[in-house]
């Protein structure tokens, strides 16, 4: 392990991937900053960008945006009680409480220093267990592939906001989207409605700018127009020794939660922050603290996030399971780039796994010189109204949707689908379980067809393989909990009524 992340080292210390680094934790700290962008946009938005970059520079700026958005996100929720990225929801509530009373430079540096201990970690996590899991992974077949992303888009929809019946239904809207073109076995055309620009299919850059982007641009507009928070001072930003006491348990804790949460497919940096949370306040010799500016509030939460964002590029990597929207679309990058992701990438390209494994811990570093000394840079950056902002995102969006085949119809099929994707928002259905099915069913679909044959049509392949039943069996056993909990709690709201 040390020979290769000295190797991913030297490939991530050249000049252009530093440049990228920075760039990417620059960016991610920014839109982390700016509430109403968020990762998952901006990186749709840079998608285009890719196909000019070589795989590891890619992968590198757009892992910095992803955990440099769990930085600068802590930075709005701790002084405008309005967090940039939804993994600082629960720093806002005690993070704030502290700048209220003075102390936000305090709640600042323990979410950075939390932050780097927990990045570092999982950053080690990531090349400790990345190797093992694709060792695993190496014996799979189609059938276990299959049962294996089937898990992952059941634990995706349960762990989803919102109704359960709402998530599956995006599913499979995505999955069906995923399958629009050419059937590859037959040459058939599938759901193309006779027009010839749909019959290789849909961009998955197209999909992504679309709900993520265009979307994001109608919601953000509707719901905040050009409303400003007033901003707390920032204060001392050096610790005490008091504070750092009190906050480092909490931070050992958030990171060793973190980590283990973001293995999870549907987990990553959101559900380990509020585990975090909800670990502390339960832990606590006085729970009455938590949400008046507990310091521990705010290191596990942010220590979590960070953690559960490194390590949520382990399934990515070694199973090829986006286990979120932003592990979706780094995927999506990676098929752009002509890299499958699985267990292959560590075989046939070691340099670009331990390059980009290296460059996490080098952009950690970044993220804690970028974050402190320039604290009063982003907030000055909080000011500019998001009338100002969201005329150069559209105009970013159509230049790089363009760019991708210099085709109208592209245009025009992502301005009917962000309109679709805010609709949808409005009615409770989220994007992330669309994408995540969109980027899973022609995979799923490729798996299932190729174990039938393996089988000659036998449907039991699926049930005769051990670990291929496991994953289905567990996958049941979820959604049957899930749709008995769902019925007791309107049992409960039809009897309350």
């Amino acid at each position: 392990m040390l020979d290769n992340l000295l190797t991913g080292l030297s490939i991530a210390t050249t000049f252009s991937n530093l440049g990228f680094a920075f760039v990417g934790c620059l960016l991610g700290t920014l839109i982390g900053v700016l509430p109403g962008i968020g990762p998952v946009a901006t990186m749709a938005m840079l998608l285009p960008i890719t196909y000019g970059l070589t795989p590891i520079a890619a992968l590198i700026m757009l892992a910095g945006i992803y955990y440099g958005s769990q930085y600068g996100g802590s930075t709005t929720a701790i002084l405008l009680n309005l967090p940039g990225e939804s993994s600082s929801v629960v720093t806002a509530l005690d993070g704030h409480a502290m700048a209220r009373k003075g102390r936000a430079g305090t709640a600042l540096a323990i979410a950075a220093i939390g932050s780097f201990v927990a990045g570092c970690v999982g950053t080690l996590a990531l090349a400790a267990f990345g190797p093992l899991l694709a060792g695993v992974a190496q014996h799979f077949g189609a059938p276990e592939y299959f049962s294996l992303m089937l898990f992952g888009l059941v634990c995706a929809t349960l762990l989803a906001s919102g109704d359960f019946l709402k998530a599956v239904a995006m599913v499979i809207v995505g999955l069906l989207m995923g399958i629009v073109g050419t059937d590859v076995n037959s040459g058939a055309s599938r759901f193309t409605f006779g027009a010839a620009n749909l019959s290789e299919g849909i961009d998955f850059v197209v999909v992504a700018l679309a709900f993520f982007g265009l979307a994001e641009v109608i919601g953000n507009l509707i719901r905040q127009g050009d409303e400003q928070a007033s901003v707390s001072s920032v204060g001392k930003l050096m610790p005490t020794r008091a504070d750092l006491r009190q906050a480092t348990p909490a931070i050992l804790r958030g990171t060793v939660l973190g980590s283990l949460l973001g293995l999870l497919p549907g987990g990553g940096a959101v559900l380990s922050s509020f585990a975090s949370y909800m670990l502390e306040k339960r832990i606590a010799a006085n729970p009455s603290r938590f949400g008046r500016g507990a310091i521990e509030g705010v290191a596990g939460p942010e220590s979590a996030n960070n953690a559960g964002a490194q390590t949520s590029f382990i399934p990515l990597l070694t199973l090829g399971i986006p286990s979120n929207a932003v592990m979706a679309l780094m995927m999506g990058a990676m098929m752009i780039q002509g890299i499958s992701p699985g267990s292959a990438v560590m075989t046939t390209n070691p340099t670009l796994f331990w390059g980009m494994v290296a460059s996490m811990w080098i952009g950690n570093l970044m993220l804690l010189i970028i974050n402190l000394p320039l604290v009063g840079l982003w907030v000055r950056l909080l000011a500019v109204p998001y009338r100002v902002l969201f005329p150069c995102i559209v105009v970013f969006c159509c230049v790089g949707l363009f760019s991708l085949n210099y085709s109208p119809f592209d245009m025009y099929l992502a301005a009917g689908l962000s309109v679709a994707g805010y609709i949808l928002g409005r009615l409770g259905c989220e994007a992330a379980p669309l994408i995540l099915g969109f980027i899973l069913g022609p995979l799923l679909e490729e798996n299932m067809r190729r174990s039938l044959l393996l089988s000659q049509g036998d449907a039991m392949i699926f049930l005769q393989r051990p670990i291929s039943a496991a994953f289905l069996l567990i996958s049941v056993i979820l959604c049957s909990l899930l749709l008995l909990t769902s019925a007791r709690k309107h049992r409960a709201e039809a009897f309350q009524e």
